[in-house]
């Protein structure tokens, strides 16, 4: 077959995802948009389409890429996908899984997505713990024997499979991806913010407790004593889920303890879901970045990738992910649930700004391997070799 027919072969091809997606205001439906939208750039594959995981009894605007939705406590949906899948021109399925995606113990009900499915799927996993329990162990196992292919996001998630007794003959590394943006210095950005000599740390996501902004915030008053320039932004509204269950109870919380400690013109909470665009600018405008999450086994954060994608200087705690991510002094360090830690570490950089712009230009060149382009080549090249074109 000449190169030009083999091209031909490659365009033929289409992919579905399964998946959460915009409008839903979900961490993974960011991704999953992000990673179609890169993999259409390249032209490769002639459509992509996008099977949508809805909460109960929730309507979403989608784009024309969805053709078909689940609702996640609905056992038949599942099935419904499945076959619908089955009898379209999709070649090829990739499966965005994190346990709460999906109905039943665990997130059982996908097993019946994957079980009823005649067409190869890769599985992108985003996470991953050291100590799952048993039923979380099973369903796990069965994925990875449902999966022509895996994807992680880091080399420590494949070794964490492997203690599953799952091989990495399956498994493929390619890291999350972020949005390529321009290296530029934050006093550029921050007067179109209204943030003009101000010193800007920020945190950003879907708010809940395990993001550990309560540490962050305890920091800030020795810090505020010698440099009361300092604003610290915190990016997002309450997780969807955590809000059904407890309202806005944590963030509360947060709002309290900054009134508690005198605080009011050092913190700035922007409650909403901020466009792509938006976030990108106020992270352009961040001098450090604060990620404080308290779990030692969060073993990914879309969050931290964009960080470092916008090539700010960043102080977290060492939970998994972010200790493959700010290996070799791209980051420091704090202490979990540890307020004096990240005081001290907030200190270091804003004592010395030649520290934090070396760090600023070692972490934006260490990233530009997980922009969304490079990103999106290696998702297409596993999904020719799985199809073997």
């Amino acid at each position: 077959m000449s190169q030009k027919s083999s091209v031909i072969t490659h365009r033929l091809k289409a992919v579905a995802y399964l998946s959460t997606y915009p409008p839903r205001e979900c961490g993974i439906a960011t991704f999953t948009k992000d990673l179609v939208n890169g993999i259409d750039a390249l032209h490769e594959f002639k459509s992509q389409t996008v099977i949508a995981i809805n909460e109960k009894e929730t309507i979403y605007n989608y784009d024309k890429r969805v053709k078909c939705q689940i609702e996640q406590d609905s056992a038949e949906d599942y099935v419904q996908a499945a076959r619908y899948v089955n009898s379209s021109k999709a070649d090829l399925v990739n499966l965005q899984h994190e346990f709460g995606l999906f109905g039943g113990d665990w997130g059982e009900y996908v097993k019946l997505f994957l079980q009823n499915l005649q067409k190869p799927v890769v599985t992108t996993l985003h996470t991953i713990e050291p100590d799952f329990e048993l039923k979380a162990q099973t369903i796990l196992k069965y994925i990875a024997n449902h999966s022509a292919a895996i994807i992680v996001m880091t080399k420590k998630a494949l070794q964490l499979l492997e203690n599953y007794d799952i091989g990495r003959e399956k498994v493929t590394v390619i890291p999350h991806g972020c949005p390529n943006v321009p290296f530029v210095s934050s006093e550029k950005v921050k007067p179109s913010l209204g943030l003009d000599g101000r010193i800007v740390l920020c945190t950003f996501g879907l708010i809940n407790p395990g993001k550990g902004v309560e540490y962050a915030i305890q920091a800030l008053p020795s810090i505020v004593k010698k440099e009361p320039r300092v604003l610290y932004l915190i990016l997002g509204e309450t997780h969807p889920e955590v809000r059904k269950i407890e309202g806005e109870r944590y963030r509360m919380k947060l709002m309290s303890m900054v009134d508690k400690l005198q605080l009011g013109k050092h913190v700035r909470f922007h409650n909403r879901f901020l466009s792509k665009a938006e976030l990108i600018k106020y992270l352009l405008a961040t001098d450090i970045y604060i990620s404080p999450y308290i779990s030692p086994s969060q073993i990914s954060s879309g969050t931290l990738v964009y960080a470092l994608g916008a090539g700010r200087a960043t102080i977290s705690t060492p939970y998994l992910h972010a200790r493959e991510l700010l290996a070799n002094n791209r980051g420091l360090f704090c202490k979990f649930k540890d307020p004096d830690s990240i005081a001290e570490s907030i200190s270091v950089l804003l004592k010395n700004e030649g520290l934090r712009k070396k760090m600023e230009k070692k972490v934006y060149e260490y990233s530009r391997k997980f922009v969304w382009p490079n990103v999106a080549m290696r998702y297409a090249k596993l999904f020719r070799q799985v199809l073997k074109t």
